[in-house]
């Protein structure tokens, strides 16, 4: 990690969007802009919370320990979006880690002053509320599907959030072109199983895949499976 003297054009993050124009000039003052090269890990779970982080360019992974040696992929962050708030509260340790998946830049916010901001910023306040509960609605699909989804819905549902994430190229494969195994762990499922049902998938003609590129082809069929 280093810190850069480039940073955001405070226009970008809905953080920077909704506060007040005249709060603005101290989100300048105490911003840090950090990058990060792919795989490298910005935050570990069980960290203490020093701040949050929004991402001003490239791809970040929110994952959490599964087992001994596995990882759960919860989210992912791009452009605008804010990581790190899942540590908020009164217990002010990072149950999750986040991992750049390709070099990244991020806006470093000091909790106290993202707090302070909170207190000030009622629009703001509101916003990151609504993402709370929508974010809350997700965690709770994503547990009902691991526990009622098959293994090739779980697979399906993964490859279609991606799409809707990443977006996609004029060619049509998805933007990101992310590991097997990150595929894998936001599936919660494993490696291998990945694998076959992607292969499974593209001798059925539902995806097409070239090495890291993936193309859905038939979206409506592969969403009959979640």
């Amino acid at each position: 990690m280093k810190e850069s003297k480039r940073g955001c054009d405070l226009k970008n993050c809905v953080f920077c969007k909704l506060c007040l124009k005249e709060w603005l000039p101290a989100i300048s003052l105490n911003r840090k802009t950090l990058e990060y090269k792919k795989g490298e890990v910005i935050f570990s779970e069980g960290e203490k919370v020093e701040g949050i982080y929004f991402v001003y360019s490239g791809a970040v992974k929110v994952h959490k320990r599964w087992g001994d040696d596995k990882e759960l992929i919860l989210r992912f962050a791009t452009k605008g979006d804010i990581f790190g708030h899942r540590g908020m509260g009164y217990n002010p340790y990072y149950p999750i880690s986040a991992t750049a998946i390709e070099n990244v830049s991020v806006c470093f916010i000091d909790l106290a002053f993202f707090v302070s901001s909170l207190k000030v910023n009622h629009a703001y306040a509101l916003q990151l509320i609504m993402f709370f509960a929508d974010e809350l609605q997700e965690s709770e699909k994503n547990m009902r599907n691991l526990a009622h989804m098959s293994v090739k819905g779980r697979v399906a549902s993964a490859l279609i959030r991606l799409k809707d994430k990443f977006g996609v190229t004029e060619s049509g494969h998805i933007i990101m072109n992310i590991s097997r195994q990150d595929i894998a762990s936001f599936a919660s499922t494993t490696y291998e199983t990945v694998f076959r049902v992607l292969s499974e998938f593209v001798e059925n003609g539902l995806v097409e895949s070239d090495g890291r590129q993936i193309t859905l082809k038939k979206e409506k069929e592969l969403m009959a499976f979640t």
